[in-house]
């Protein structure tokens, strides 16, 4: 009797799992249907109206969450079925980041932008530095003698 309760479970225990992967192979077939499925995430008017300098500070940002949520979903997938938690905490987000970059691309070259030099960047990329700490400010004071 032991035994086939302990088969009964092999195979419950494996049918779950072939269950994750199903879903996780249907999750991501879904998001990789390519270019068309992330531009319908995505607002295509968003930055008609934007100025160049906007254009670039939207650039940076765009770039930033992308690479941000890559990767958190990398970090997720290290997990116990990290790629169906990746899927679906991440990957909408990600598709419609995607689809903002592409259209704002394509407002910057119909714009006919040109970069800053980096002395003149967006504020966006001088956010995401921290400023260096300044010498002598911790803990010391004047001395009074």
């Amino acid at each position: 009797m032991s035994e086939s309760t302990s088969h009964r479970r092999r195979i419950s225990r494996a049918a779950g799992v072939l269950a994750l992967l199903a879903v996780g192979a249907g999750l991501s077939s879904c998001a990789s249907v390519g270019d068309n499925m992330s531009t319908a995430f995505a607002d295509p008017a968003k930055y008609d109206l934007y100025e160049c300098k906007q254009l670039e500070t939207e650039r940076v940002r765009i770039a930033a969450r992308k690479a941000e949520l890559n990767g958190l979903m990398v970090k997720a997938e290290t997990g116990v079925g990290g790629s169906v938690v990746a899927e679906l905490a991440y990957r909408n987000e990600l598709i419609a980041t995607q689809g903002q970059s592409k259209f704002a691309e394509e407002a910057w070259r119909r714009n006919k932008c040109q970069e800053s030099p980096p002395e003149s960047k967006p504020a966006a990329s001088a956010a995401a530095t921290p400023p260096a700490p300044s010498a002598g400010v911790r803990g010391s004071r004047p001395s009074s003698r």
